[in-house]
C-alpha cells in the first residue's frame, strides 16, 4: 500500500474523483487510525475496579466518552483543525511553520534574505499581507515568539512521549487478555481448584509483561523495513478489527442493557460533576486515552486528503467505536461484581469468539502502535530540519511518500524506553496514566497554536480565536487536572520523559543559534578575501573548492583563519550553505539560489540550498553536479534574468526552471572512476596550524562523476560567458575539495547557572552524537575540516 503523493497533491480536493478518494479513506484506516482504533482495550481497563461503583457509575463514564469523542474529534479536528493544514501538511511543526511565515514568530536561524526570493514568485505561500494590530504586537515582544517555539516543542516532546507509551500500554493490554484467555483454559483443563489457582497466578506473573516485551522488541525491530513495506496488511486488519469490535457491541447492547443509549443525555455528566470526588475524578485521566492516536489524523494529513481523511473518520471510525465503548459499558453496568469486568475482552462472549479476538487484539495493538512510532520519527525529523535536534541519521523508507522515514539511534531509544516503561510499572493502570497525560497535553498545545492561527493566519476576529482558546481549552483544560492527580501514579514518568526531551531540543537550539550568531559576528567581509588577502600573498591553485557555512553572506571566520594560515585556495570557489524554511517542500525549481561573491575575475559563487522541513535534500548523492549545473545556469542567464533578487553582495538567482536555448552545461554522463583528492590536498595535507586543524589524506579514492562539456551549436551564448564556462569545467576536471568548519563552544568565566547547564548539555550531545551531514557522501581524500573554539 504505497501512496504517491507530492507536495500540494492534496490541497485541493475537487480535484480527485471519488473512487481516488474512496481509496484513501481506506487507506487511511491503517496508517493514521490504527491507535485510535486499539483504544477500546485499555480505555475502561485503565480505571480501577473499585471507582466503578454502580451502574450510574458506567452511564456517567460513558457519556463522558460519547461528548469528548463529539466535541474533541469530530468539532475540533475534524471540520476545524483539519483546515489548518500547511500546503497540505499538518501537525504541530505545520502550525509553527504558519505563524512564523506570517506573524514573524520564528527564532530560528532561518536566512531571511532567502524567503524573500520566493516573495516575488505568484501564488507563494511567502506572499505578504497586511500587518494587523497582533501580528506587530506578537512581533514586538521577544517573550511571545519563545512561547510560541516553547509550545512547538512541547507538543513534539508529547509525541515522542505517546510514542514511547501507547506502544508499551496497547501490547501489555492485549498481551494481559492472553493471559486470562489462558487461564479460562486451564479452568477446563484442571479440574482441582488449588491447581486453577496456581497455574492462574503463574500465568499472570510470567505471561503479561514478557510476551509484551517480546512483542515490542520485534515491533522495533520491524522498524528499518519502512512503513510501506508492511503497510499492505494494515488496513485490512483495523478493517476487520473495526468490524469485529462494533458487532460485539451492538451485541452487548442488546444482550446485556438497552438503556445505555440514553447515557448520551448530558444530564448523566451533570450527576457525575454534583457528585464529584477524587477518585471520580481521577477516572476522568482514563476516559481521555479515548481518543489516543487522534493527533495523527491531523499529523499524516499530507499522506491523504482532508476529504478522505474525514470520511474515513465521519462514517466508520466515529461510529463504530462509539458501539463499542457502548456496548462495553452495556457489559459493565451488568456484571459489576465480575473479575476484569471493565477489560475489553471480559465483554466478548466466551468461546472461540474470545480466543479470536485475542488473537486479533494482538494483531492491532501492533498495527496501532506502528502508527506512533512512525509520527514519533515524522516529528523527530522535523525537528531535525529547524534544528531543534542533534544529529541523528535519518533513512526515508519510501521513495514515493515523503513523510515516511526511519530513525536507528531513536528507534532503538523508544524500544528501550518502551520496555523499561513495560517491565518497572508491570500495570496498565499506571502505564494509562502517563498516557493519558501525554494525549491531552498534546491536544492542549494544539489548541494554543490554533488560536493563534485562527487570528494571525486566518485573520479571523480576536474574539472568534478566544472563544476557540477558551471553550476546547477548557474541555483539555479539566481532563489535564485529572490527569495530574494521577501524578504518584505513573504519570510522573511521563514528566521524566518530558524533562528529558524538552531539556536536549532547548540545548541544542540555544547552542545552534549562539554558534550562528557567532559566526554573523565574526564574519569578514567579501573585500578582505578579494582585495585585502592578496597582501598575504594568497594563491589561487587548479580545482573546485567548496566552502560549506551557515551565514549566507560575507566569509565565514573559519575560512578566513584558515587561508590567514594557509595562504591559498582555489581557482573556482564556490560557498555552500543549506537553509530550511518554514515550508513542508521546497520545489526543485527553487531549490538553489546562487549568486556571486566579489568581481567575475575571481569567479567565487555562493550557493544557498533551501529546503523545506520535510524535506530530504541532503541525501542527495548526486549533489555535486547539481550545483556545478546550477553555476553553469547561473553563468548563462546572469547579464539577461530581469527577476533577481539584490542582495547584500550583489544579484542573487533562483535555478532550477529549464533554459530557453537549452543547458548551459551538457552532461556526458561519464562512468569512468576518477581520484578524487585534489592538487590543493596534495600540496597542503601535512601542514598544521596552531587554533585550526586539518583532516585529509593523500591517498587517491575512486568515484563515479557526471563530466560536462559546452553545448557544440550555442550562437547566442556570448564569448565571455563561454569562456568562463570552459573555466568551470577545467577546474572540475582538475578535482574538487570540501572545507568544513568544525566549531567547539566553550563558556565565559562567570556565566550563570542556566546557561552553564544549556552549552554543556549541548557539548555531550554535540560529541556523542553523528557527524555533521552535507549533501553528499564527501571522500575522506577530498575533505578538509577547520576546528575553532567559539567562547561565548
Amino acid at each position: 500500500m504505497d501512496i504517491s503523493p507530492s507536495p500540494g497533491t492534496f490541497s485541493n480536493d475537487k480535484r480527485m474523483s471519488w473512487k481516488r478518494i474512496l481509496l484513501f479513506s481506506f487507506q487511511s484506516l491503517g496508517v493514521i487510525y490504527g491507535q485510535i482504533s486499539t483504544a477500546p482495550l485499555y480505555v475502561f481497563g485503565t480505571i480501577c475496579e473499585q471507582d466503578i461503583k454502580s451502574e450510574e457509575a458506567v452511564y456517567e463514564l460513558f457519556s463522558f466518552i460519547f461528548w469528548t469523542m463529539t466535541i474533541i474529534s469530530l468539532l475540533k479536528y475534524s471540520y476545524i483543525v483539519l483546515m489548518a493544514d500547511d500546503d497540505g501538511e499538518g501537525g504541530t511543526f505545520a502550525l509553527y511553520s504558519l505563524l512564523c511565515r506570517h506573524a514573524k514568530v520564528g527564532l530560528l536561524p532561518i536566512d531571511r534574505s532567502s524567503i524573500e526570493a520566493m516573495n516575488y514568485e505568484a501564488g507563494s505561500p511567502f506572499e505578504v499581507k497586511v500587518e494587523s494590530r497582533a501580528r506587530r504586537a506578537i512581533a514586538k515582544h521577544k517573550s511571545s515568539q519563545y512561547l510560541v517555539l516553547f509550545l512547538a516543542l512541547f507538543g513534539s516532546c508529547m509525541t515522542i512521549g505517546v510514542g514511547v507509551l501507547t506502544p508499551a500500554l496497547s501490547v501489555f493490554s492485549a498481551s494481559s487478555g492472553v493471559q486470562r484467555s489462558l487461564s479460562d483454559m486451564t479452568h477446563k483443563i484442571f479440574s482441582s481448584q488449588s491447581t486453577q489457582q496456581s497455574v492462574s497466578r503463574a500465568l499472570e506473573r510470567y505471561v503479561p509483561v514478557p510476551s509484551a516485551c517480546a512483542i515490542l522488541v520485534c515491533l522495533f525491530m520491524l522498524q528499518h523495513y519502512g512503513t510501506h513495506n508492511i503497510a499492505f496488511m494494515f488496513a485490512p486488519i483495523i478493517s476487520i478489527w473495526l468490524l469485529f469490535i462494533s458487532a460485539v457491541g451492538i451485541y452487548n447492547i442488546f444482550y446485556w442493557n438497552k438503556r445505555i443509549i440514553l447515557a448520551i443525555s448530558p444530564v448523566y455528566m451533570y450527576r457525575f460533576v454534583q457528585n464529584i470526588g477524587v477518585k471520580s475524578w481521577r477516572s476522568l485521566g482514563s476516559i481521555i486515552l479515548c481518543l489516543a492516536g487522534l493527533e495523527a489524523m491531523f499529523a499524516d494529513l499530507g499522506h491523504f486528503s482532508k476529504k478522505s481523511i474525514k470520511i474515513a473518520f465521519v462514517c466508520l471510525i466515529y461510529p463504530v467505536l462509539i458501539a463499542c465503548y457502548a456496548g462495553q459499558a452495556s457489559y459493565m453496568s451488568k456484571n459489576l461484581h465480575a473479575i476484569n469486568f471493565n477489560h475489553l475482552s471480559e465483554s466478548v462472549p466466551a468461546g472461540a469468539i474470545r480466543h479470536s479476538f485475542v488473537a486479533l487484539s494482538l494483531l492491532a495493538s501492533v498495527v496501532g502502535s506502528q502508527a506512533t512510532i512512525t509520527a514519533s520519527f515524522s516529528v523527530i525529523n522535523q525537528c531535525l530540519s529547524l534544528n531543534c535536534f542533534p544529529r541523528v541519521k535519518v533513512i526515508h523508507t519510501s521513495d514515493k511518500i515523503r513523510g515516511q522515514v526511519y530513525i536507528p539511534d531513536v528507534n532503538w531509544l523508544l524500544m528501550i524506553l518502551s520496555l523499561t516503561v513495560t517491565i518497572v510499572f508491570r500495570n496498565i493502570v499506571k502505564i494509562g496514566n502517563a498516557a493519558g497525560l501525554a494525549v491531552i497535553s498534546g491536544m492542549l498545545v494544539t489548541t494554543c497554536l490554533m488560536s493563534l492561527v485562527i487570528a494571525l493566519y486566518w485573520e479571523k476576529s480576536l474574539l472568534l480565536s478566544a472563544c476557540f482558546l477558551i471553550f476546547f481549552g477548557f474541555i483539555e483544560i479539566t481532563y489535564l487536572s485529572a490527569c495530574m492527580l494521577n501524578f504518584h501514579r505513573g504519570a510522573w514518568y511521563l514528566v521524566f520523559l518530558l524533562a528529558l526531551s524538552l531539556t536536549v531540543m532547548l540545548a541544542w537550539h540555544y547552542g545552534t543559534k549562539k554558534k550562528y550568531e557567532f559566526d554573523l559576528e565574526n564574519k569578514v567581509t567579501t573585500e578582505w578575501l578579494t582585495e585585502l588577502s592578496l597582501g598575504l600573498g594568497v594563491c589561487r591553485v587548479p580545482g573546485i573548492g567548496f566552502i560549506y557555512t551557515d551565514i549566507v553572506t560575507g566569509i565565514p571566520s573559519f575560512f578566513s583563519h584558515f587561508i590567514a594560515n594557509l595562504p591559498a585556495f582555489h581557482q573556482v570557489l564556490i560557498f555552500v550553505s543549506f537553509k530550511s524554511l518554514p515550508v513542508p517542500y521546497v520545489p526543485p525549481s527553487r531549490r538553489y539560489l546562487i549568486g556571486r561573491v566579489g568581481p567575475k575575475d575571481y569567479k567565487i559563487y555562493r550557493c544557498i540550498v533551501r529546503h523545506g522541513y520535510r524535506d530530504h535534500i541532503k541525501d542527495t548523492d548526486d549533489f555535486e553536479e547539481e550545483i556545478i549545473r546550477s553555476i553553469g545556469e547561473f553563468i548563462a542567464i546572469e547579464d539577461n534574468d530581469l527577476e533577481s533578487l539584490n542582495s547584500q553582495e550583489g544579484r542573487m538567482i533562483v535555478i532550477g526552471k529549464p533554459l530557453s536555448d537549452g543547458n548551459a552545461l551538457v552532461p556526458l554522463n561519464d562512468t569512468n572512476s576518477y581520484k578524487g583528492s585534489a592538487n590543493f590536498e596534495n600540496n597542503y595535507s601535512q601542514t598544521s596550524t596552531s587554533g585550526s586543524s586539518l583532516e585529509s589524506s593523500c591517498a587517491p579514492v575512486n568515484r563515479k562523476k557526471v563530466r560536462f562539456m559546452l553545448p557544440p551549436n550555442s550562437p547566442k551564448m556570448q564569448v565571455s560567458v563561454r569562456k568562463e564556462l570552459q573555466e568551470l569545467i577545467d577546474a572540475r576536471e582538475s578535482g574538487t575539495a570540501y572545507v568544513l568548519g568544525q566549531s567547539h563552544l566553550a563558556l565565559r568565566q562567570g556565566s550563570n547557572f542556566l546557561k552553564r547547564f544549556l552549552i554543556k548539555t549541548y557539548i555531550f550531545c554535540d560529541k556523542n552524537c553523528r557527524e555533521t551531514p552535507v549533501a553528499l557522501n564527501i571522500p575522506h581524500a577530498a575533505l578538509v575540516e577547520v576546528g575553532m573554539v567559539y567562547t561565548i
